[in-house]
């Protein structure tokens, strides 16, 4: 008989790692829940505004931090289509061997997989990819305060010296 352990049992964990240096602890702030408000400026001609829901938790023995990101929020999921609609994870590790976090979003409901490199830069935390198409990505947490936060995604077709804000999602917490 095969032996089932409770995934939500194993998969979280209430402290930090002791291998994780504290300096470098730069996502520790998020963990918990908050109510987001989304505006998604590259899907259309105008901008569309919408609800959703952003919880953040430690896991795999503390030594990552994952967050499952839902727009729009569970109540507001009647009839939603694939555009706009984003119900994925995020899961960030620490490397010391480059001094930053990898992170790797999904969000299968679009087939969507980005994957960034984060460091802290002054009082924000900016990550920087790469798309599909080879421009570049970057998302960003700035206005950080203990209850809210404003998170930037924007891209970049011309190496950086420019950018186009895709989407901005200002957060309270619950």
């Amino acid at each position: 008989m095969m032996h089932v352990v409770d995934f939500c049992e194993v998969l979280p964990s209430e402290v930090i790692s002791p291998d994780l240096n504290q300096n470098a602890d730069i996502y520790g702030w998020l963990i918990g829940s908050w109510d987001v408000e989304v505006t998604d400026y590259d899907l259309g001609a105008s901008p569309r505004k919408s609800k959703g829901e952003w919880h953040f938790s430690r896991v795999l023995e503390g030594r990552a931090i994952q967050d499952i990101f839902i727009v729009p929020a569970r109540g507001l999921r009647e009839g939603v289509t694939k555009e706009g609609n984003r119900f994925g994870t995020t899961i960030r590790f620490y490397d010391p061997s480059i001094d930053a976090w990898r992170i790797t979003w999904f969000n299968p409901v679009r087939a969507v997989k980005n994957e960034l490199i984060a460091r802290r830069k002054g009082n924000e935390i900016v990550q920087e990819g790469k798309l599909e198409d080879g421009s570049l990505m970057r998302w960003s947490f700035v206005d950080i305060k203990s209850d809210s936060f404003r998170w930037l995604g924007e891209s970049s077709k011309d190496g950086g010296k420019s950018w186009d804000l895709g989407a901005e999602f200002l957060a309270k917490r619950k």
